[in-house]
């Protein structure tokens, strides 16, 4: 599978399973916060943020998703390597210079935001732009 359809699956697979985070009953599970997104329907959009934000709430890492694709990927329990970053520029058809870190990252995270979007994701309009 791609590294795109990797994360779109694990923040979709997190949809319907609010407390799939954490096993039932291990220290890292909380009760659904009022922020949680309810389990999708069909046809429904997966409430990005609200996934996301509960997967930061679990993690012992303060990790910022919103800004940092690094952060997004961990968060996912996905490889956040340079060459898992590369290797994700290249399937989203990066043009810019794969040696700048700092750019790619940044519009890696905008595209994944978009991508999100694009298949079925509510994401804040913040993080499109």
């Amino acid at each position: 599978m791609s590294i795109l359809g990797d994360i779109v699956s694990r923040i979709f697979r997190h949809s319907a399973s609010p407390a799939s985070a954490a096993p039932a009953g291990s220290p890292q599970s909380k009760p659904a916060s009022p922020q949680a997104a309810p389990p999708a329907t069909p046809g429904s959009p997966v409430d990005v943020a609200a996934i996301m934000d509960r997967l930061a709430a679990q993690s012992k890492e303060k990790l910022d998703w919103r800004k940092s694709i690094v952060d997004l990927m961990k968060l996912l329990k996905l490889d956040s390597s340079i060459a898992a970053r590369r290797r994700l520029a290249e399937e989203l058809h990066y043009t810019g210079n794969l040696k700048d870190s700092a750019s790619m990252n940044v519009w890696l995270h905008k595209q994944v935001m978009i991508k999100l979007a694009e298949n079925g994701g509510k994401v804040p309009n913040e993080l499109r732009r």
